[in-house]
């Protein structure tokens, strides 16, 4: 059994400033009294970082240092001119990049050093220092496409980590993203690859624009040798803990056991709970709580015990705490729950998610040829 997972943390992550207006626009109406913080704001951060420190799961947890990315590191993900392009606006003094995404001044070596952060944990298990590694990261990145930002994102933190997971020992890579927005930046980064599988879990939200083309529907399965090895799974709003958990063991489980990875990646968001402001999928402590534990079942048989988690999303400042705790406890596959959910009972209804799920597992298997069959 993992008794600990190392956390790779640095404070100047939290030099991202975001700013202030309605949601997540930066717009002033001049009418309200109050300006709400950024969603993507530094107050999530620092809870996680408490609860990890301070919460029942401090003794588990052993803390490193990370640091930031060269240049030539974002290049195995990123072009060279979208890079280019980041660093003109920021020596500029930044610049709104796209729709809630605003690259203002300390972003950019804050953004360097998720980026950094993430591929120091990765390498820390590759070089067979722990089984289990955390990268506590932001600006989050799975949006982040390799030519343009997305969402909040700027780098893809797991992207590179798994690129850099691919350019050691790795043969196969796969990356199982429970963020409530399809991590579609990683999709594209390796959608023409058969080495890396990559499986996303989110709501039906469909392309929100230019920056996010991509629509996370099932028919979205990768091109080239790719074709397959992306698989899209849009959960109807309110799918909750019971029809996660049905996803992860009826369509996620399957595919990792077939594709045999020696590697797994979790691109974890609480944004999917039942309090987040920018999701609707009423996950709960205990939803979060299972999918740790599936992913540390997963890892034991195919990665031997080799995890890397990477923070994305969650934006309720108190929950997403809670529910980061939740997910570590099933990754370490702690016999008993050791912090209790503040969240009163919340009734979910799994019919609808269920026959969403059931098909499509249909689809997949007739479409997938990897899938195919039992």
């Amino acid at each position: 059994m993992t008794d600990r997972v190392d956390v790779f943390w640095d404070e100047g992550m939290l030099n991202h400033d975001t700013g202030t207006g309605v949601f997540d626009t930066g717009v002033d109406p001049g009418f309200l009294e109050v300006l709400e913080k950024h969603p993507e704001n530094s107050d999530r951060v620092r809870n996680m970082l408490s609860i990890l420190k301070r919460g029942p799961i401090s003794p588990y947890v052993s803390w490193r240092t990370g640091k930031p990315a060269l240049v030539s590191d974002l290049l195995t993900f990123h072009t060279p001119e979208y890079i280019s392009e980041l660093v003109e606006a920021d020596r500029n003094g930044g610049k709104k990049i796209c729709g809630g995404t605003f690259l203002n001044p300390g972003s950019w070596d804050a953004a360097l050093l998720a980026a950094g952060t993430t591929m120091s944990a990765m390498k820390h298990i590759l070089d067979g220092h722990c089984k289990i590694a955390y990268a506590l990261v932001r600006p989050p990145g799975h949006h982040a496409q390799p030519s343009q930002a997305d969402g909040y994102c700027f780098l893809n933190n797991a992207g590179l980590a798994v690129q850099l997971a691919l350019d050691s020992s790795c043969k196969k890579v796969v990356v199982i993203d429970i963020d409530v927005h399809y991590g579609n930046g990683t999709a594209e980064g390796f959608y023409k690859s058969n080495k890396v599988l990559t499986i996303s879990l989110h709501m039906n939200h469909g392309s929100w624009g230019p920056s996010h083309p991509q629509s996370g529907a099932v028919d979205e399965l990768g091109d080239g040798d790719g074709f397959g090895y992306n698989l899209n799974i849009p959960l109807p709003n309110g799918t909750g803990d019971r029809g996660y958990e049905f996803a992860m063991t009826e369509l996620v489980v399957p595919a990792v056991q077939k594709f045999q990875p020696d590697m797994i990646v979790l691109v974890v968001g609480q944004d999917s709970s039942a309090f987040d402001p920018n999701g609707r999928q009423c996950l709960t402590m205990e939803g979060y709580r299972a999918i740790g534990r599936i992913i540390r079942s997963l890892a034991d048989q195919h990665s031997n015990g080799r995890l890397l988690i990477v923070q994305e999303g969650g934006y309720h400042a108190t929950y997403s705490a809670y529910c980061l705790h939740a997910t570590l406890e099933g990754a370490l596959n702690l016999p008993l729950p050791i912090l209790k959910d503040p969240l009163a009972y919340y009734p979910e209804e799994k019919t609808f998610a269920t026959e969403v799920i059931r098909s499509i597992k249909r689809f997949q298997r007739d479409t997938v040829l990897f899938l195919g069959g039992d």
